[in-house]
């Protein structure tokens, strides 16, 4: 099986490189606008939009298209084609509101946009964490001439352990960055037949049960973070000036950080215990009522809301399963909070307070997110025990993230930091 992944860097020597980036930003945005052109006089004379193929082979003579690499400048047509494609979708699908892209100008300049090497126009020096980028001819001032970037990748991603198909210079918060796509096959074996439940929250981001214990991953630390930026960012005075992006920059880095983290944890004490499957209650709808209209949780819930990235935590966690053979499934969360995990009574009532969860039927106490938690786990368990003791799911582990380490520990071990 092969996977493939995205890795995010810094680049560490931004003032060497910058300039040289920014051309070739500059150079794709003007190659795209050319390319738009051409698609529009074909629309208008014959009624058709010419595909990436036609693109290239009338393209490829045109200044333009010799500022980059030839590589990158077939990326350019084709995303341009793609976007033409998902356009006429759209509108067959009756959406009216649908636009066709548009060309990439702002006033009498261009934007920064993204340049993509596949595997000719780029050189991985892994030894020194740097990548050797392709000019295009028109933009060479030697015949050696190219970008050496420096990167900074995170401590836990090891490039050496992957194949780089394509490497993508993004510029974002005002500065450039590295993405490398990887791929590598892969075909663990699952550690064992086991299934836990993840129910995801705001005040407990996740809940995690396997039948017979269970651990909960406050988000304190996430909504401090959103606090501390949000109050930050209010004091700047301009929504583009540098200080405002850095706090973007800076916050969407912690909070990236912390989702990884997150999933790390929670595959490893998988893996610890035999888990092959993990159950993930679907949030699909969290942010809005029955009737389809935003749902107010109250200021500081509103925040934590919108702060918390549940689809991407779920791609993240399910890539991270994936490589230790573990399989990730969603499920509805429909009635797992009235729900009594131990005898399956369903009350609504039954959860007296936020954080606690009484069954009137069978005494059941348990901590309310891990109760849901339990309940996730069963839709897929085909035969949960009826008869075993409960009290873990009132007295499960916590485990708070330490930014000291930069990772999650049992309550006991953890400094808190502000931060």
């Amino acid at each position: 099986m092969r996977t493939v992944r995205t890795f995010e860097a810094s680049i560490a020597n931004p003032q060497q490189v910058g300039d040289d980036l920014d051309q070739l930003g500059w150079a794709a945005s003007k190659l795209w606008n050319v390319s738009r052109y051409y698609a529009q006089e074909q629309w208008d004379d014959t009624g058709e939009i010419p595909d990436d193929g036609e693109l290239k082979a009338e393209l490829k003579g045109h200044e333009r298209y010799t500022d980059l690499h030839s590589q990158s400048s077939q990326r350019v047509l084709e995303e341009l084609a793609e976007a033409f494609t998902g356009w006429f979708a759209k509108r067959r699908d009756g959406d009216s509101r649908a636009r066709p892209p548009g060309y990439r100008k702002r006033g009498d300049s261009h934007p920064r946009s993204t340049v993509t090497f596949k595997a000719a126009g780029f050189k991985h020096d892994a030894q020194f964490t740097r990548v050797r980028l392709s000019k295009g001819r028109n933009l060479k001032e030697h015949r050696s001439d190219f970008v050496l970037c420096e990167y900074e990748l995170r401590p836990d991603v090891d490039l050496t352990e992957w194949d780089i198909q394509q490497v993508r210079a993004v510029y974002t918060y005002e500065e450039w960055r590295l993405q490398f796509i990887c791929r590598k096959s892969i075909d663990p074996d699952p550690p064992g037949d086991g299934v836990a439940g993840v129910d995801l929250g705001i005040s407990n981001i996740a809940a995690l049960s396997f039948g017979s214990e269970s651990i909960l991953f406050p988000g304190n630390a996430l909504k401090e973070d959103e606090y501390y930026f949000g109050k930050q960012k209010a004091k700047c005075d301009d929504s583009r000036s540098n200080e405002r992006l850095r706090l973007d920059r800076k916050r969407t880095e912690r909070r990236t950080h912390f989702l990884h983290t997150l999933s790390k944890q929670i595959v490893s004490e998988c893996v610890e215990r035999g888990v092959g499957t993990i159950v993930v209650g679907d949030l699909e709808g969290i942010r809005d009522n029955e009737n389809g209209e935003s749902r107010n949780w109250g200021s500081h819930g509103n925040l934590d809301l919108h702060g918390w990235a549940f689809d991407r935590f779920t791609s993240i966690l399910d890539y991270k399963a994936e490589t230790e053979g573990i399989d990730v499934l969603i499920e509805s969360e429909r009635d797992t909070s009235k729900t009594c995990s131990a005898c399956g009574t369903k009350d609504g009532n039954q959860r007296v307070e936020r954080g606690l969860y009484v069954c009137e039927e069978c005494d059941t106490v348990a901590n309310a997110d891990v109760n849901g938690a339990e309940n996730i786990r069963q839709k897929v368990t085909p035969s949960p025990s009826q008869d075993r003791s409960n009290g873990w799911l009132a007295q499960p582990s916590v485990h708070l993230f330490d930014r000291s380490e930069g990772r999650f520990a049992p309550r006991e071990q953890v400094v808190d930091c502000k931060p």
